[in-house]
């Protein structure tokens, strides 16, 4: 029998019989830190794996380590039972742990030794009660085989291959892209930031809408009040023109009048004139014999 296919025929457990995290606490953060990462990477060719088994050693199923939170690039993302880093061809690249009681000797003696060996580039240790590593947040990063503490700049670690920083906020871990300054989000987060984004787009859009919808209505009541003042202004010309009119009427009256009245006097001139003139006549007639 080969020693591939001895290797193969031995059982490698899925479990360490362990609780996935001590409390609450540390299953939480394992959780979230699981789920940062996943949607961080979602869209690069990249594992991302948390509380299962790794593997280290062909034919010696008790050589294997159980990072918290841990990512392999250039890895087949889908799911497994265990990692097994010969059938792999890959090691873990970076490592997270969220050190508690139980864990803390662990984690800051035996699992760098491992993690070195394997040829990890950067290990974290996280104590999200601040009571069992000081500082609470550490890390390691790989340089001539050796994992070196990291010193922290402006309170951050830098984690160069995911391309993050890490800062403590009070007890909480923030990571934070290391371009933009964003903090990492989970899909749920990113999805509520974006739901409330969109809100704010649809309520600014409500917004310009009723602004425009009230520039409409200025603008129909400044026409409406442009159309009243032209006919005010088209009243005016009328009144106007009726009260010329009227006063043609008056002078053309007063002249008829004037005229009629001159008529009147000259025909009343012209009787007068008639009736002397026959009174003359009938004076010449009538005169003395």
């Amino acid at each position: 029998m080969s020693i591939a296919n001895s290797v193969e025929q031995l059982e490698y457990p899925e479990s360490d019989g362990l609780p996935m995290g001590e409390t609450d606490t540390h299953r939480r953060w394992m959780i979230r830190i699981d789920k940062l990462l996943s949607y961080r990477l979602r869209e690069q060719r990249v594992y991302v794996g948390s509380n299962l088994l790794v593997y280290y050693e062909p034919g010696k199923p008790s050589r294997f380590v159980v990072p918290d939170n841990f990512v392999v690039f250039d890895c087949d993302p889908s799911d497994r039972r265990t990692f097994k880093i010969w059938e792999e061809e890959r090691v873990p690249d970076v490592v997270f742990e969220i050190t508690s009681q139980s864990t803390s000797q662990e984690d800051l003696v035996k699992k760098p030794l491992i993690y070195e060996a394997m040829g990890v580039r950067e290990y974290f240790l996280y104590d999200p009660t601040a009571s069992y590593l000081k500082p609470a947040l550490q890390g390691f990063r790989l340089a001539e085989g050796r994992l070196v503490l990291m010193e922290p700049s402006a309170d951050e670690l830098s984690c160069e291959t995911l391309g993050v920083n890490l800062r403590l906020s009070g007890y909480d871990l923030l990571l934070i892209d290391a371009v933009t300054g964003d903090r990492l989000l989970t899909e749920a987060e990113a999805n509520k930031v974006k739901a409330e984004e969109e809100g704010v787009r649809a309520e600014e859009e409500r917004l310009r809408a009723e602004e425009e919808r009230l520039r409409a209505e200025e603008e129909r009541l400044r026409a409406d009040e442009e159309r009243l003042r032209a006919e005010e202004e088209r009243l005016r010309a009328d009144e106007e023109r009726l009260r010329a009119d009227k006063e043609k009427e008056r002078a053309d009256f007063e002249h008829s009048r004037a005229d009629a009245e001159q008529f009147a006097r000259l025909a009343a001139e012209r009787r007068v004139q008639d009736l002397e003139n026959q009174l003359k006549r009938l004076g010449e007639i009538n005169g003395p014999n």
